[in-house]
């Protein structure tokens, strides 16, 4: 790994975060964490880790500002994200990839726009980045956060499926809306298990 590069970007990154050391805490341990996982499914240890890092580059930008960067950049939006604008900012960050940060890799942009709610047939990079997100040594409030920690160094597949099933019912539980999106990454993991 280019150290030089990481730490170059990881300053970066804490200029875009304005100071939110919780943020930046988080993003550092989802960069550990897809590191550690992009080793064990054969995975771009680089591209993991600079995903990781970069994964919420725009969340600390309201919401409002979001969707009006979004649409000055072409950036697509669905009527879903419009109403639930806590969801823009992987679309948005997956963009701001290359103009904040200078990195032009399709892979690494794919795998931020996805980190939150997943999508149907991700490939591996997409999944680790996902993942992390859900399973980095800080989160704790997920139902069966040590189980899936476990499985996700065993089946990265099942483990997708699994973090969809309780996400999905815990917004349920809490009667709040689910991105269709999210259903139908669930969907399709349950019927390509």
């Amino acid at each position: 790994m280019n150290h030089e590069k990481i730490l170059e970007l990881s300053a970066k990154l804490q200029q875009v975060l304005k100071g939110e050391n919780k943020r930046y805490v988080h993003s550092v341990a989802v960069a550990n964490t897809s590191m550690c996982l992009a080793s064990r499914y054969d995975v771009d240890l680089e591209k993991a880790y600079i995903a990781g890092l970069l994964h919420d580059n725009a969340k600390c930008i309201d919401y409002e500002k979001q969707i009006r960067m979004c649409r000055e950049m072409s950036v697509a939006l669905t009527d879903f994200e419009l109403k639930n604008p806590y969801l823009v900012h992987g679309k948005l960050g997956a963009h701001l990839l290359k103009k904040d940060f200078g990195i032009d890799d399709r892979s690494m942009s794919e795998a931020i726009k996805w980190h939150t709610t997943g999508k149907p047939c991700m490939n591996k990079l997409e999944s680790i980045i996902f993942i992390a997100d859900y399973i980095e040594p800080m989160r704790h409030r997920a139902s069966n956060i040590d189980m899936i920690r476990t499985l996700a160094f065993t089946d990265i597949n099942t483990t997708v499926k699994q973090i969809l099933s309780d996400t999905i019912k815990m917004l349920e539980d809490n009667n709040r809306p689910i991105d269709p999106v999210a259903f139908k990454a669930y969907e399709y993991y349950i019927n390509n298990d």
